[in-house]
């Protein structure tokens, strides 16, 4: 036998996959290739199968804590307590005749009743005509008062705190002193026109100047609030604006036509909208210097519900207060929308 043949021979006899000399370490390319395919996928399903368990694990880690939320909850109890609760209440007792011993559901009678309160429409266009006129006012008057204190004038600190005190003052004290003011013969204030001869007009006796004369004493003492509020609005307003019109030859006029007074707009909305809902609440300053008279020609809504409640018909009045909550809400709300998409379109 030849060499070559016994070489043959000899490669001949090694199993399938091996060759001479590799011994057990050798192995089939493919069989090499399917190993790897196979470990690749189960590789990849370990990672699925991981992913899938930390998935939600991850998610509850990131889940936001539930604790800040608790700090709502003191001004929750202060708006249940102060604010929802009374309403809750005024609702259900103005459909009740009651008193403080018991309470007997009677339906819409207190409302039915009322509406046909002798002096409720003039009552309602009082309220109307006082609400639009201080609130009018206040804003004028604030808007004026900012502007000079907020400009570079001679004791500036003291004015504005001489503007402001009104506000600090008790408005029954206030009504008082301004009666007593007032007074047809014996006020200050004829008494000084009478010096310059000038006939002095029964300011709170006569029925078509009484409610205006009231209202004049309303702006007088909250105009020191609305003049706050410009001023912080004004102080807010970048001097670049300004310096930049004045470069381009804009006047006075024209710099507060079209830059103060649409960038204080929203200090306007604030003013308007504050002003307007004590306007139609006002009962205080009304009732110390006219009690409604002379007659009933300066009553408004919330005087005619004090005289019920004075006159022992408690659940009337508490009809009464739920109509003028209803009143109130019915013009402030739109008119709060309004203003807010100005300023924002501003």
């Amino acid at each position: 036998m030849t060499k070559t043949s016994r070489s043959r021979r000899s490669s001949s006899a090694w199993p399938a996959g091996k060759s001479a000399g590799l011994g057990s370490n050798w192995e089939d390319p493919a069989s090499t290739r399917r190993r790897v395919v196979f470990r690749g996928e189960d590789a990849i399903a370990s990672i699925a199968s991981s992913a899938a368990h930390t998935a939600p694990a991850a998610k509850q880690r990131r889940a936001p804590s539930p604790y800040p939320n608790w700090f709502y909850l003191p001004a929750a109890i202060v708006f249940g307590v102060l604010f929802l609760l009374p309403t809750v209440s005024s609702l259900f007792f103005s459909l009740t005749r009651w008193n403080f011993q018991n309470a007997t559901f009677i339906g819409l009678d207190n409302f039915r009743q009322f509406f046909h309160e002798q002096n409720l429409y003039q009552s309602l266009i009082n309220t109307l005509i006082y609400g639009a006129l201080t609130s009018g006012l206040k804003v004028v008057l604030g808007l004026a008062l900012g502007l000079l204190l907020t400009g570079r004038i001679v004791a500036r600190g003291y004015l504005r705190a001489v503007v402001f005190f009104p506000v600090l003052v008790s408005t029954v004290g206030i009504g008082i002193t301004f009666t007593a003011m007032m007074h047809p013969t014996a006020g200050v204030i004829n008494t000084t026109l009478a010096l310059f001869h000038i006939p002095g007009p029964g300011w709170l006796t006569d029925p078509h100047l009484a409610l205006f004369s009231v209202a004049l004493v309303d702006v007088w003492k909250g105009v020191g609030l609305a003049t706050v509020i410009y001023m912080a609005g004004l102080v807010s307003i970048p001097t670049d604006y300004y310096e930049a019109a004045a470069i381009d030859g804009a006047t006075a006029w024209q710099r507060f036509w079209n830059i103060t007074l649409p960038l204080v707009m929203p200090a306007t909305t604030t003013v308007i909208i504050l002003s307007l809902i004590g306007g139609l609440r006002s009962f205080d300053l009304i009732w110390a210097m006219t009690k409604g008279g002379p007659g009933f020609t300066s009553d408004v809504i919330a005087s005619v519900i004090y005289k019920q409640y004075q006159a022992g018909f408690y659940g009337l009045s508490t009809a009464g207060n739920v109509v003028l909550f209803v009143l109130v809400a019915a013009i402030i709300v739109p008119l709060s929308l309004f203003l807010n998409r100005r300023t924002t379109e501003a």
